[in-house]
């Protein structure tokens, strides 16, 4: 049976499975049928857009960086060949393809008796996220529960890291009652809602960074197709370091400035089609949620217990200016502290393309400070960078018995945008331990951070509400409001 699914979900593709939920999501809303199936055609028409840029842009930053690596001598060990080979032996992996199909039905129990406020079944593509780590735990124990568990568990906690964020990212990226709920992207809030405090301390939320401020200072140059193009000539510039007496240089560099200059102009165009699917199944929950007898006395978002989330994909989030800008921008700088960096052994590559699917919770939660986004892309993707050292020999061996085939003259490979993660690798630790202790242990810190969650909730919102509103943007003054 587990066969027979994985066959089809290969057959149709996210391209048309991910709408066809959609559309049944959105008739169980009571969306009309019209606007349901516009809401499908939508996902459809996004998805496939994402995947062609992607897939054309990828090759392309892919050999500027690898010129960059040629140009440093950087040579390490454990080589980034992109996610999508993380993805494909989850599907071939038993555990995987197990998890994929009762994972499914626990997302909707899950939420159905309140452990979460989140729907995850509106974004089942992103569970191989979950599936991947159960994959590398049966590769290295050979213990099937305890390899599911461990993507289970994945889940829960993925779960509750995206309800933290959930009030922020519908706030920032303007499509009410929804969240991203990817295992391998939502770690970030952690270092986000930590970090904060540091960060202002050094005067970080006082950077007027942020595109509106780009466009206010510096007019054309500020837009992000201008912005692109000016990363591009950077990027192309490092890139050719050694070459840039001679014409094809120059040829690749203005090339590379034109292109990351489309990049940053289409995808949003992307973006605002594949949000059209997800705004009236917000909408209809809002509405529901206003019509309810239970909820007069609580006006507003925030204090409302019973709001709920709809998981969107991330791609929703990527075409947005200060997401798109800081993941380009972190490019080049996580290029040179993997040279930098004592004892580090991976070299990220292919993955760099996803960096702005990677910080969008870090975006939100600060509230779009490009500043603070690359600073805490550069604390916790370093501390990633030793995780997906560690993981690396794991890694490689898990996805070559389950189906990936590794590039020639590479020893060891891994996935920046899968394996630096080090909030991941200290879970996977403690159940490929098999020790009871470490793994009550990781399950007693979630049942208290649920606890927490599900007490204090609006307090939590609120309070990174107020983190947020501490940044500078650029229709605000420098000075303190006389609530700071």
């Amino acid at each position: 049976m587990l066969n027979n699914i994985h066959t089809f979900f290969n057959a149709f593709g996210a391209t048309v499975i991910v709408p066809i939920m959609i559309f049944i999501i959105a008739l169980f809303l009571k969306v009309k049928p019209k606007k349901a199936m516009m809401c499908g055609f939508y996902a459809g028409v996004g998805l496939t857009g994402f995947s062609w840029i992607i897939n054309e842009f990828t090759p392309i930053v892919t050999k500027i960086v690898r010129q960059m690596v040629n140009n440093t001598g950087i040579k390490l060990p454990v080589v980034d060949i992109g996610w999508q080979a993380g993805s494909l032996a989850s599907f071939g992996s038993p555990v995987g393809l197990t998890f994929f199909v009762f994972g499914l039905i626990a997302e909707f129990i899950l939420f159905a008796v309140g452990v979460t406020k989140v729907f995850m079944p509106s974004n089942l593509w992103n569970n191989f996220g979950f599936m991947i780590w159960g994959t590398l735990a049966f590769y290295v124990t050979h213990n099937w529960w305890i390899s599911l568990g461990l993507s289970f568990f994945m889940l829960l906690y993925t779960l509750l890291l995206a309800e933290v964020q959930a009030d922020r990212w519908s706030s920032y990226y303007k499509i009410e009652n929804t969240t991203v709920c990817a295992a391998q992207n939502i770690v970030q809030t952690v270092p986000a809602i930590l970090l904060d405090p540091l960060w202002n301390l050094l005067g970080f939320n006082k950077a007027n960074l942020t595109p509106a401020a780009f466009k206010n200072k510096f007019g054309v140059f500020g837009e992000p197709t201008t912005l692109g193009a000016i990363l591009g000539i950077v990027i192309g510039v490092l890139g050719n370091i050694k070459d840039l007496t001679t014409i094809k240089a120059w040829g690749q560099i203005l090339q590379f400035a034109v292109q990351l200059s489309a990049v940053m102009t289409i995808f949003p165009l992307v973006t605002n089609v594949f949000s059209k699917a997800f705004t009236p199944l917000a909408k209809q929950i809002d509405k529901e949620r206003k019509q309810s007898k239970n909820q007069k006395a609580e006006a507003d978002l925030v204090h409302d217990k019973k709001r709920w989330f709809l998981a969107v994909d991330d791609g929703v989030g990527y075409g947005e200016s200060a997401t798109i800008i800081s993941g380009i921008i972190l490019i080049p700088i996580m290029v040179v502290i993997a040279f930098l960096l004592p004892g580090n052994k991976t070299l990220p590559v292919v993955d760099l393309i996803s960096l702005p699917f990677m910080v969008e919770s870090i975006v939100a939660i600060t509230d779009g400070n490009i500043l603070k986004v690359i600073a805490n892309g550069i604390v916790w993707f370093s501390l990633g960078l030793y995780a997906a050292s560690w993981l690396g020999s794991i890694y490689t061996g898990a996805i070559s018995q389950y189906g990936a085939t590794i590039p020639a003259g590479i020893v060891l490979v891994t996935s920046f945008n899968l394996m630096a993660r080090p909030l991941n690798a200290l879970v996977f630790a403690a159940f490929i331990s098999q020790n009871p202790l470490w793994i009550s242990l990781c399950i007693i810190v979630y049942l208290a951070l649920l606890f927490i969650l599900r007490k204090y909730r609006p307090q939590i919102w609120t309070y990174l509400n107020k983190m947020a509103n501490k940044n500078v943007h650029a229709n605000q003054d420098l000075k303190p409001s006389p609530k700071d």
